[in-house]
């Protein structure tokens, strides 16, 4: 099948949107193989953008996927890996990064501008540096209230800090996929599994009209 993925290496990488078979890690993972990709997945539950810089333990579970295998869950040893360092064991052409909702902080009344920030630009130019393209995937909107206290206003308040704040890597507004409440959670935060079938969809749809996949050369 001639995509505009296919023959490129892509690591995906993020939270835990990524961390069970039934969220994104089954079906991006497969979608974009199917499109002629060779795919890394690797999602700490957790985890914020600057600990992908290092190895950090994660706090709650995490899981990998590579190319056709299955989904390996890591539990109490799921652990973050430099993004460097997984770009180049990789030798990937693009770096998908699925991270909002850690960033958010739904349970306090000021959003932490400055910490998000440092978080964001500190993942975005590591990337950059290296000469990898990446692309930013933002939070959906998923329920208000629920474990996480997740609000319409804070969500959108960080998918548009996300969209000034992720270059050079390219961003994908996952707000515009849905409407406010359309895709039903289990917490308020992580989808039932029609909701991350049709994040999943949309954003393979979405991704080859972004720069980051136009200057990626497989």
């Amino acid at each position: 099948m001639l995509t505009a993925l296919a023959g490129l290496s892509i690591l995906i990488i993020g939270d835990s949107h990524l961390t069970s078979p039934s969220h994104l890690i089954t079906p991006l993972h497969e979608a974009l193989v199917q499109q002629g990709a060779q795919v890394h997945t690797l999602g700490v539950c957790g985890s914020h953008p600057t600990d992908w810089l290092e190895a950090k333990p994660g706090t709650c579970g995490g899981a990998e996927r590579i190319g056709n295998g299955a989904v390996t869950l890591q539990g109490q040893a799921a652990a973050t890996r430099p993004v460097q360092q997984l770009i180049a064991q990789d030798k990937a052409d693009l770096v998908v990064i699925v991270m909002g909702d850690t960033l958010a902080a739904y349970d306090k009344p000021a959003f932490p501008k400055a910490w998000a920030w440092q978080q964001v630009s500190g993942l975005a130019k590591a990337i950059g540096a290296t000469g990898t393209q990446c692309v930013w995937v933002g939070p959906g909107w998923g329920s208000e209230g629920g474990k996480y206290g997740k609000t319409f206003n804070r969500v959108k308040f960080m998918s548009a800090f996300l969209a000034a704040n992720v270059a050079p890597c390219s961003y994908i507004d996952s707000l515009s996929f849905s409407k406010p409440g359309e895709w039903g959670t289990i917490d308020g935060q992580h989808f039932i599994q029609s909701g991350y079938r049709a994040w999943s969809d949309a954003i393979v749809k979405t991704l080859p009209t972004t720069d980051a996949v136009k200057a990626a050369k497989p």
